[in-house]
């Protein structure tokens, strides 16, 4: 846990630094903590630096002693962002999250390189609705919502297939700060920035989810098409969060939207991700051998391996790497193993991580195959 001190108030976070040129910086929910990205996080990771916080009053992070209004929730952001020396960032909010999501495009664009708003709207709900939740938490405790919000938050395959997860994402809003909570939900309620999103120019993807009782799609993409430059998407099948019921997707989305939306083809992106991986010393030197009988080959590789497979999301750069290290080793491919080890450099792949995979195919594979491994390994280490 890493912690600091803004504004008097105690702010909890966590902060992945790659020293990446790009950093997302994600903002999360009404009543949840910042662990909601979590599934998100494990597959974008490989792509930049990724903040992640608690805001004031949620979470571990401490109240601030007079109520904030979403302005202060986005300055606050930008105090975090400074003392973490991030100058831009993708964001990436949710919900009330998106709300400062927007107000930080309207005011503060210059500190985002693109905007990134999940299941939210300029304006959420009615005044008469949110005073209405508010009495009844303050009287009441935030348990007494906590099924009615349950049902809104997720779909119905969500409470039929994934029970235990339910439970503990119910368990996460109910023993959220009860002040903190309701702060917020005035801070919703004091919102409207319908007017105001009309001049954020940034590039913006808006997700909105089928079964989202809270933002319906309807609300998420007339919001899309106040802003010039947004592009609406809609996932199936998902409630008011789903980067926890489709985290898959939206990282497959952010990736697009973010990496490869100035990629005009599968090479283009096949390329960024060889680089990624394999250094741009190696991949420079293989395009300068590069001649007109290989060129159609070495195209084909860029095209499938890097483009349609390496580039996927459903798996981390390390596990590809622990992957194509693993088959290499059992078919003797000696010299494109060597390759695969020497990029371990860049996919965050560890010694122990290839020691363990190099023991683990002397057991599938066989001994010979593991020692010769081993061999190939130790050289291409030995000399790194």
């Amino acid at each position: 846990m890493s912690w600091t001190i803004l504004q008097g108030i105690p702010i909890h976070y966590a902060y992945l630094d790659h020293q990446s040129p790009r950093t997302f910086v994600f903002i999360n929910s009404l009543g949840t903590d910042f662990r909601i990205w979590d599934a998100v996080v494990d597959k974008l990771k490989d792509y930049g630096n990724i903040l992640r916080f608690d805001k004031p009053g949620h979470g571990l992070s401490g109240l601030p002693s007079t109520p904030f209004q979403i302005k202060d929730y986005a300055e606050i952001t930008l105090e975090l962002m400074d003392y973490l020396h991030i100058e831009r960032a993708v964001i990436v909010g949710l919900s009330i999250g998106g709300i400062i999501g927007q107000h930080l495009g309207v005011n503060h664009p210059e500190r985002i390189e693109k905007l990134i708003l999940s299941n939210t709207a300029p304006k959420i709900g009615s005044t008469e609705t949110w005073n209405s939740r508010i009495e009844k938490v303050r009287n009441e405790g935030i348990e007494s919502i906590a099924d009615m919000v349950m049902k809104v938050w997720f779909s119905e395959q969500f409470h039929r297939e994934r029970q235990a997860e339910l439970l503990g994402y119910r368990n996460m809003l109910a023993n959220s700060p009860l002040e903190g909570y309701l702060m917020a939900c005035a801070a919703i309620r004091d919102n409207d920035l319908s007017a105001a999103i009309t001049q954020i120019q940034l590039p913006c993807l808006c997700f909105g989810g089928t079964a989202d009782g809270s933002t319906p799609p309807a609300l998420v993409e007339s919001m899309a098409n106040s802003i010039p430059n947004a592009q609406f998407v809609l996932i199936s099948d998902v409630g008011h969060i789903p980067c926890v019921e489709a985290p898959q997707q939206i990282v497959h989305e952010i990736l697009d939207f973010v990496v490869y939306s100035d990629t005009k083809s599968l090479y283009q992106k096949g390329m960024i991700t060889r680089r990624a991986v394999l250094g741009n010393a190696h991949v420079d030197r293989a395009e300068a051998n590069k001649t007109e009988f290989d060129r159609t080959f070495q195209e084909y590789i860029t095209n499938n391996a890097w483009g349609a497979i390496w580039s996927r999301p459903g798996l981390t750069k390390r596990e590809r790497s622990i992957l194509t290290i693993a088959v290499l080793a059992t078919l003797g491919q000696e010299e494109e193993l060597a390759m695969h080890l020497r990029a371990t450099a860049n996919t965050g792949t560890s010694l122990e991580d290839i020691k363990e995979t190099l023991l683990h195919i002397a057991i599938y594979a066989g001994v010979p195959v593991s020692n010769t491994a081993f061999r190939v390994a130790k050289k291409v280490f030995e000399t790194a």
